[in-house]
């Protein structure tokens, strides 16, 4: 069963609508890319879904062992190659919350970021670059 329907609308613009809950995005080619630019680009979900798996995956680890990070946030940057045009690299700059973490809660936060499935998912030529500020 499908779990995702995409429309493309035109203009290098696309919808995609996840059917279970009804909510869309909306996605337009870069202006870099011949787009208008004026909402995510494919690539920037990929790094936005690389971002959000790897902070659902430690808050399931922070849950299970009660450690406290709401509030942590990602800043993302992309970088992308010219040939062939693709993700080159994906640079994430995590932000923790001021808590007083062990050394054995950030290993295990830092593992489970680092093994998330998209992390995972993702071909081994995207460097995944990962900086956790604490």
């Amino acid at each position: 069963m499908a779990t995702i329907h995409n429309t493309y609308t035109g203009q290098l613009r696309t919808s995609a609508c996840h059917l279970s809950s009804g909510n869309t995005v909306i996605t337009d080619a870069p202006v870099d890319n011949n787009g208008l630019g004026e909402a995510f680009s494919p690539t920037d979900l990929v790094c936005a879904a690389l971002g959000s798996c790897m902070m659902t995956i430690m808050g399931i680890v922070a849950n299970r062992n009660g450690i406290q990070i709401d509030g942590m946030q990602i800043e993302t940057t992309k970088i992308m190659s010219a040939e062939p045009r693709r993700i080159a690299e994906v640079v994430l700059n995590f932000r923790m919350p001021a808590n007083p973490y062990s050394e054995k809660e950030k290993a295990m936060l830092e593992n489970a970021a680092r093994t998330c499935p998209v992390a995972l998912s993702l071909h081994p030529d995207v460097k995944q670059t990962i900086n956790f500020l604490y």
